[in-house]
């Protein structure tokens, strides 16, 4: 009898133990989901907060180029170009045919946000549909 449980034991460990870690996987997953989901706004962008004091700034001036929804592509722009300490944020100086840090911050950003509409423009009169040409341009 004792023999009999055992072997019912045993031979249902392994579907509870596989059921326990398909929960586990379930609930792993989940937890990731509703992570990525934060990390996708702006504060987990991995922004410093030395782009993310530019953030109105970026917000007048795509909005005055059409190019609200781009907000977070700009604020990226800005992290990659300059961290957010130089003078010449955006590193726009350069569309302009100007030298390099030619520009004060405002005067950066609205170039920046104004040249982004440029080429996205560019890019659709084209037919390219690819945000990546758009940014790498």
């Amino acid at each position: 009898m004792k023999l009999k449980h055992i072997a019912l034991i045993g031979s249902l460990f392994p579907i509870l133990f596989s059921l326990v870690l398909f929960f586990g996987v379930l609930i792993s997953a989940d937890s990731d989901d509703e992570n990525s989901n934060f990390s996708s706004g702006i504060t987990g962008m991995n922004l410093s907060a030395e782009v993310l004091k530019h953030q109105p700034m970026v917000e007048k001036y795509a909005r005055e180029n059409g190019i609200s929804e781009y907000v977070n592509v700009l604020l990226a722009i800005i992290q990659v170009e300059s961290g957010g300490t130089a003078e010449d944020v955006m590193q726009s100086s350069e569309s302009l045919g100007l030298p390099p840090n030619s520009l004060d911050t405002e005067s950066s950003i609205k170039q920046g946000c104004k040249y982004f509409a440029s080429l996205l423009s560019s890019c659709k009169n084209q037919g390219i549909d690819d945000l990546n040409v758009a940014i790498q341009s």
